[in-house]
């Protein structure tokens, strides 16, 4: 049955499309002294005694909705007068503010931010910005967090290249993965999802602590990261990036936009990489990173009839195959002479939205939805795993306002529609395969209230309910509130639920590198858990340049979780834990301009994680206990260079016991504290840039993170307890050529 409702939405999918606002006032907002002018990031911009507004972006720009009977429109940014404009047909508008204090001299910098916390947003979202990709490598998303405090980005394994996020002391697992407000890489994309956006197609990252609204679904148990792509309107009219490093990596990547004519335009993104040498710098007889070898497309179209319909069309399409094991191996086949890893991955996405603004300007209807299939074929030494997914999602979504525009309510209908068939077998020279078949079949509806004035308290409710084919019906209740106490003093605060439906082989198939039993449960539930916290952000004036300092506490409390147990060294057991197991999550940061054109970052975190394994409440393993960070960014005048530094300093933390192990395959109990630092140096001209940098400089490495690599089809083989860098030093040169849309 729900092969043909999977059928039906599909044919379905490609006649959806998105609702914006056709009938808006565009502008842009900038800041004005004695020597320059400059847009200003972040600005507020809405209509006078309502709820309706919005923020500038990256490059001061905004847009916002008319509204009937309103023409006043308020322009405010901390340290400058605000404006009222009365707007009578204009469809753009330039705005000016000047200092609310006449000094002698007022600097204003002109460089666009980096990762900056939203002003307005009452949930805690850090928007990474297009500015702050370009300070590293960023050849994928998984390489976009090395000037993040809040994200980490770890290697799952030693050998086949996986790599997860963490967020809130808790694996990727439980962050909600979006691409423009979209769930996705689910289930057999979660291993290696990370690498399938490349860093030059990002427009930027949205990255939300806590749970997240009920719009977008119930899976966020710990916060939301959503990418923005590119977009036709405004992306480049060409744009070429090439890089390549000392470890034998080569990558090209071209986009380009059309705009057809006023209503229709499209764009075009293309990306090649290789991996052409293979490495073992540890002498252990492995490679240490897969060769990776990936083709990925996608096209999208935009269409406006600038009378209240907008819409957009795309597709993507991922062909990647990655050649790991011992360095003597090389085959697209499984052996038993040399163990080998070859995984092999197609990804198909198709996505549309479409919506329509009604004639009062405050009530609009959209339709989002999103069509993936996804097919891995695998091997690890003797071990195959082939299995394919094909994932539905749509949400069906009706905003308005109540008595006044203060009041806002959001609802509407989801689906989320899985189809699994996984393919196992321990040894592929016996006729032991496993087959699993599973549907899941998941529709809701939700309702969400928000309340606000401007500038002082904005007040979000959620409620929706799911029922799930497996595991029945649930619901989820998500709070979210943001007071401004002073205009320089912001305070949030979050409560909330959130559920997860795991799978187990799909989601930890890089285990399969081992020669560790899986032992999965029969009676695996629905993962459920309380997720709450607050932050408080200070901007401080500082010798005319502003000091902000956020400081957050967030914690995790699970009511249900499929613990992963390696606890014991020749078996890993799949089960459910109730109650206990919880994640708390200290972070302070600062950011201040120190001196023009100098940025400094500074941020420490702790990290105090326990999992409920049967056996009694642990440490969770092979994760750092906290984390410091420190960036420097600095620009020459008229930005001909800049620089770009980065400390990352991790504490230690627990390893499982390999006390069974034979003598020269134990490894310690205990990892100790370790430092990264990446530097990079870019030169600017008027249509290009190139860019040299190194990544991991003091080239610190895990010591023998394959255990028993000289035995690999023994019964102590294991790559999976891996905690730190398995690459050392990395030494790169890029270069960047654009031609910008006037």
């Amino acid at each position: 049955m729900i092969r043909f409702i999977l059928g039906i939405i599909t044919l379905l999918i490609s006649n959806t499309l998105f609702a914006q606002v056709s009938d808006e006032l565009t502008g842009t907002v900038s800041a004005k002294d004695k020597r320059a002018t400059v847009e200003l990031v972040g600005a507020n911009v809405y209509w006078a005694n309502t709820s309706h507004g919005t923020i500038t972006d990256e490059n001061g720009k905004f847009s916002i909705p008319f509204v009937d009977d309103l023409n006043l429109l308020v322009v405010s940014y901390i340290g400058y007068v605000s404006d009222t404009i009365e707007i009578q047909k204009k469809k753009n508008i330039d705005v000016t503010l000047l200092p609310d204090q006449q000094l002698d001299e007022v600097k204003v910098a002109g460089k666009k931010p980096g990762a900056h916390l939203s002003r307005l947003d009452p949930i805690a979202t850090i928007n990474v910005t297009g500015e702050e990709l370009c300070k590293a490598a960023c050849c994928n998303l998984s390489e976009s967090f090395e000037t993040n405090a809040s994200v980490d980005v770890a290697y799952s394994d030693a050998a086949t290249g996986a790599k997860q996020i963490q967020l809130l002391g808790l694996s990727g697992n439980y962050v909600q993965m979006m691409t423009e407000n979209i769930p996705n890489f689910r289930g057999l994309a979660t291993p290696y999802g990370l690498t399938y956006i490349p860093g030059t197609w990002m427009e930027s990252i949205q990255i939300s602590k806590g749970t997240s609204t009920v719009v977008n679904g119930f899976e966020a148990l710990t916060g939301q990261i959503n990418v923005e792509y590119k977009k036709p309107l405004d992306s480049e009219l060409f744009y070429i990036n090439l890089f390549g490093s000392d470890m034998g990596r080569a990558e090209a990547n071209v986009n380009g936009s059309i705009h057809i004519n006023e209503k229709l335009k499209t764009a075009v993104f293309a990306h090649y990489s290789k991996d052409m040498v293979s490495n073992d710098l540890n002498d252990d007889g492995f490679r240490d990173e897969p060769l990776l070898s990936q083709v990925n497309v996608m096209n999208r179209w935009d269409y406006n009839n600038l009378k209240g319909f907008t819409s957009q069309l795309g597709v993507k399409l991922i062909d990647e195959e990655r050649l790991g094991g011992e360095m003597e191996f090389d085959s697209n086949k499984p052996s038993d002479e040399y163990y080998g890893i070859n995984i092999k991955t197609k990804r198909f996405e198709a996505f549309g939205k479409a919506g329509f603004i009604f004639n009062d300007k405050v009530s609009s209807i959209g339709l989002v939805a999103n069509w993936s299939h996804h097919k891995q074929n695998s091997f690890y030494g003797l071990r195959t795993y082939d299995a394919s997914q094909n994932s539905i999602y749509a949400n069906l979504i009706f905003q308005s306002i109540i008595v006044n525009p203060n009041n806002k309510f959001t609802t509407g209908l989801s689906l989320q529609a899985d189809n699994y068939d996984e393919i196992i077998a321990m040894d592929y020279r016996q006729q032991n395969n496993m087959n699993f078949l599973r549907d899941e079949f998941v529709p809701g509806l939700f309702f969400q209230y928000t309340y606000s004035l401007p500038e002082r308290l904005t007040l979000i409710a959620g409620l929706r309910v799911d029922n799930h084919n497996q595991y029945g019906s649930f619901i989820t209740p998500r709070l979210h509130v943001k007071y401004n106490v002073l205009p320089n003093t912001i305070i949030r605060a979050s409560l909330g639920k959130g559920y997860r439906s795991p799978n187990v082989l799909a989601e930890n198939s890089y285990l399969l590198a081992s020669s560790r039993e899986l032992n999965v449960s029969d009676d695996i539930e629905m993962e459920e858990a309380w997720n709450y916290g607050a932050n408080i952000t200070q901007y401080i004036n500082i010798n005319d340049k502003e000091l902000t300092v956020n400081a957050e506490f967030y914690r995790t409390s699970f009511v249900n979780q499929l613990v992963v147990d390696a606890e014991d060294v020749r078996s890993i057991y799949f089960y459910n834990s109730k109650g206990n197991a919880y994640a708390n999550n200290f972070q302070i940061e600062a950011k201040y301009e120190l001196f023009r054109g100098m940025d400094v970052v500074g941020a420490y975190r702790i990290n105090d994680v326990k999992v409920a394994y049967a056996d009694g409440i642990k440490i969770r393993p092979l994760m750092s206990k906290y984390k410091g960070l420190l960036t420097l960014s600095y620009a020459t005048p008229l930005k001909k260079w800049q620089f770009d530094y980065t400390l990352q300093m991790n504490g230690g933390g627990r390893v499982q016991s390999t006390a069974a192990n034979t003598a020269p395959n134990q490894r310690a109990n205990y990892f100790d504290p370790y430092e990264i630092m990446n530097l990079q140096v870019t030169k600017y001209f008027r249509k290009w840039n190139m860019y040299l940098g190194a990544e991991n400089i003091a080239n610190f490495r895990q010591d023998n993170p394959i255990i028993a690599g000289d035995d690999p089809f023994g019964p102590e083989f294991d790559s999976s307890l891996t905690w730190g860098p398995v690459l050392g030093r990395r030494i790169y040169i890029g270069l960047r050529y654009f031609i910008d849309r006037e």
